[in-house]
């Protein structure tokens, strides 16, 4: 360093730090930050009055434009969050906000710090606003930068748990990244969702997701989820937890054995799915269903369908709160219709209600509890499955409490028809053992005597019901409840009874001691997993990342049997288990760790001439490399490394032409030379190897490559990557260009490595309902391509297509009769 910079940071340490970080000199802020980093670090009380006063500053710090500098912009932060409390939290959003903005597409190093930071805000207690920033980064034009903002969603969630980091707001991110057109953010996501399951359950995460997802990433998924197992734990406390586990180890150790007492029960939180999903109203649709004046006609079958509107309204997994009194009124009515269908969809319709608005549904639950119990005469089966699934849920819903609908259930245990009697005392069985201890508590010197005269009942099915909810408190509660009451009884029923509350009673401890131990094993095995393998990012949670058990791979085994037979035959059975946990999603990888790795098969002048401005530079430099790759021995080593580098640089967006052919030509030849070309390497080619189709220039030998693909991978797994590609392109050449490829492909390698629905479908909906009269000719010809192997069956799928394009395909067909499933020369010669 010279004397005139120790001169000027001399100088500017005498600054106030504000100015000190906003120095127009990137030497005195990189100073200020390594001095502000290791005040922060020497600070010992988190309420240190200079910690409010360092707050502020770091919004514009990590903001830097330096990017050595916003590396120690951040370890400052970091090292200020370390010494901090939660009280500091009021700086998060800022914070955040800077760091999404500015951070997340940096260097390497750069982005696992910015990570680190957002973790600790978790820590500070600010997980919601951390998840906000969250929302904004996700939403980032460029791919680099959402896929960190996913990683560092899936490490608080592994870390902090689900009650620290609330999944809903996760839950409604996930749909948009799904369809992310790039692979790595998709992989990212699917990450992340395998996490969230083992927080709050797989089922959960399918109903809500999986309606939002395309059909390929459900399988996908369907696959990835049979490797969740084990119970997720936190492995990282919230600040405040923190301060209270110390204090908690200064306390002397004769309270130690109460406070380990209570840390016992260390379950995995359950998480209820209505919590994870938004309101929806139903009100509004249903006015303007016409569903009132359905509900008053004289025809049966149309107030059944009125009603059967709302029951389809209601099934929404959380109804948004309103004024359903006249709705209730309706259905109480309803429920007592002399059609029994109708009866029986309002039924369903006031279950509906119950499970969506819980208890906003509390006053109209009461209102419709007596009817709904006298109805338990009729003997429909249809109609008593619905009356008793109905009133188990609006129990379940917290719609009803045992203690507030006493006079109801006495009432209708002394109904004059047996079956209400004893369905009603199966109702309140129900509801006791789904009730828990200290309502039972609460309630049973109501519901005991009710019990006891009912014993007395001269149908069989009532004393047995009577028995039943008996059996339930004294489960619950244990005997003393019952004590008084059984000295009344006979000895044959004061048997009976004893006898059920001992069966009952041997159940449970049974039963309780097995799955305690179970998880308890499930659980520490899952702690030595997550101790010994640090998971970084989302896409590690992916089988391709990580060893899978034999279960998951068994649907992807189908692919890779086929890829199989293009190889040499004698190593064949080992080769052919490989792609069973071959990952296709490509990982982020920078240019330097690519040089790097490259350095003793590519010469550096090679590299800095491909980077070059100069074009004769770069087709020089891209002469040399051919030169060099047709020259190595063991190609299979390199070949990956050598298609990143070539996507890198020159890169797909070359303008020369010359240089593009070469760049094409060098990557056909490594897939055409090498054992086992990885499919990782044709995702990282396909988008521009696509573009370079649609220029005549380059089309000749973009479309040999793509067939050099399909040899080394499998047609199949082109095709599939291709559609989206296609599909989304903004150039239609992309489209009717690739499509003819696809002709000249299903020729060459026949359809017995292809999905015919998938092709179909991308036929039917994208290709024949293009408004460029190129791309309906170029799928025309696709389709008659496909009556050569396929034969007439293919007529069938297209049965609803204009008239004017059937007779096109008509014509098609003539040029390519069916010649029976033959498959490709090429493929399989």
């Amino acid at each position: 360093m010279s004397t005139e910079d120790e001169k000027l940071l001399k100088e500017a340490k005498k600054l106030p730090w504000d100015e000190r970080l906003q120095h127009k000199n990137w030497k005195v802020r990189n100073d200020a930050n390594i001095d502000l980093a290791a005040l922060c670090d020497s600070i010992t009380d988190p309420k240190d009055a200079r910690l409010r006063e360092f707050g502020p500053l770091f919004k514009k710090a990590v903001s830097d434009s330096n990017a050595p500098v916003q590396e120690k912009a951040l370890d400052a932060l970091l090292a200020f969050q370390r010494a901090a409390d939660a009280d500091v939290s009021r700086y998060a959003k800022e914070v955040c906000d800077a760091i999404c903005a500015k951070c997340l597409t940096g260097r390497p190093k750069t982005v696992e710090k910015a990570q680190a930071a957002f973790l600790l805000w978790v820590e500070l207690e600010a997980s919601e606003v951390f998840l906000e920033s969250m929302e904004k980064a996700v939403k980032n034009k460029v791919a680099k930068a959402v896929v960190p903002a996913i990683d560092v969603m899936f490490q608080a969630l592994s870390e902090f748990g689900a009650k620290v980091v609330p999944p809903k707001k996760i839950l409604k991110m996930l749909p948009e990244l799904f369809d992310h057109p790039d692979q790595n953010v998709r992989a990212s996501s699917k990450g992340l969702t395998l996490e969230l399951c083992r927080w709050i359950g797989k089922e959960p995460v399918k109903s809500i997701l999986f309606e939002k997802m395309r059909d390929t990433m459900k399988k996908e998924l369907e696959a990835e989820l049979a490797n969740v197992s084990g119970i997720a734990k936190p492995t990282r406390k919230i600040r405040s937890e923190q301060e209270k586990e110390l204090e908690e180890e200064a306390v002397p150790e004769t309270t130690g054995a109460s406070t380990s007492e209570v840390a016992v029960p260390d379950a995995p939180m359950e998480i209820d799915e209505y919590d994870l999903v938004d309101p929806v109203d139903i009100l509004t649709p249903l006015e303007k269903s016409g569903f009132w004046d359905g509900v008053k006609a004289t025809k049966w079958s149309e107030r059944r369908d009125a009603v059967a509107e709302l029951t389809k309204l209601a099934s929404t997994k959380k109804i948004a709160p309103g004024d359903f009194n006249e709705v209730s009124r309706t259905l109480k009515k309803l429920v007592t219709d002399v059609n029994l269908a109708v009866a029986v969809e309002a039924t369903q319709a006031i279950g509906n209600l119950a499970k969506g608005l819980r208890t906003h549904f509390s006053g109209n639950s009461r209102n419709l509890l007596p009817v709904l119990l006298e109805k338990l005469k009729e003997k429909k089966p249809t109609m008593s499955e619905a009356l008793t699934q109905t009133l188990e849920a609006m129990h379940k819903s917290g719609c009803i409490a045992l203690l507030d609908v006493i006079e109801d259930v006495r009432v209708a245990v002394k109904n004059k028809v047996p079956l209400v009697r004893s369905l009603t005392l199966n109702w309140v069985a129900f509801c006791i053992e789904t009730s828990n201890k200290a309502t039972v508590l609460k309630l049973h010197k109501e519901y005991v005597p009710i019990c006891m005269e009912c014993l007395n009942d001269s149908t069989p099915d009532v004393r047995d019901s009577s028995f039943s909810v008996l059996t339930a408190i004294a489960k619950m509660v244990g005997m003393k409840p019952l004590e008084r009451s059984l000295e009344k009884l006979d000895d044959v029923r004061k048997k009976k009874l004893s006898d059920m509350i001992g069966s009952a009673t041997d159940t449970v401890l049974s039963s309780g001691t097995v799955p305690t131990s179970s998880s308890g094993a499930a659980t520490s095995a899952r702690e030595v997993t997550d101790s010994s393998t640090m998971r970084r990012s989302a896409a590690s949670m992916l089988s391709g990342k990580k060893p899978i058990h034999a279960a998951a791979p068994a649907k992807k085994s189908g692919p890779a049997k086929s890829t199989a037979k293009k190889t040499d035959g004698g190593p064949q059975s080992k080769a052919s288990a490989a792609p069973e946990i071959e990952d296709v999603e490509p990982s982020e990888m920078s240019l330097e760790e690519i040089e790097e790795r490259l350095n003793s098969v590519v010469k550096t002048e090679t590299i800095s001439q491909l980077k070059s401005t100069v074009w004769k530079e770069r087709l020089e430099a891209i002469g040399m490399l051919k030169q060099d790759v047709e020259n190595l021995t063991e190609l299979d080593k390199s070949a990956e490394l050598l298609v990143r580098l070539l996507c890198a640089v020159p890169g797909w967006n070359e303008k020369n032409v010359q240089v593009q052919q070469q760049v094409i030509e060098v990557i056909t030849y490594i897939a055409s030379t090498v054992k086992k070309f990885p499919k990782r390497c044709v995702v990282l080619c396909l988008l521009g190897i696509s573009e370079r189709v649609a220029d005549i220039k380059t089309r000749a030998p973009a479309m040999k490559c793509l067939t050099a693909f399909c040899e080394a991978v499998g047609p199949g797994f082109v095709f599939e990557r291709l559609y989206k590609i296609m599909k989304e392109h903004k150039n239609p050449k992309v489209l009717s260009e690739g499509i003819l490829w696809m002709v000249s492909a299903v020729e060459d390698f026949g359809t017995s490595n292809l999905k015919l629905k998938d092709i179909i479908d991308f036929c039917k909906d994208t290709g024949l309902q293009s408004s460029a009269a190129a791309t309906r000719n170029s799928t025309i010809k696709l389709i008659g391509m496909l009556h050569k192997f396929v034969g007439p069956d293919i007529k069938g799928f297209l049965s609803d297509v204009k008239p004017a394009l059937l007779s096109a395909l008509d014509a098609e067909y003539e040029k390519n009769p069916f010649e029976g499933c033959c498959c490709s020369s090429e493929k399989n010669s």
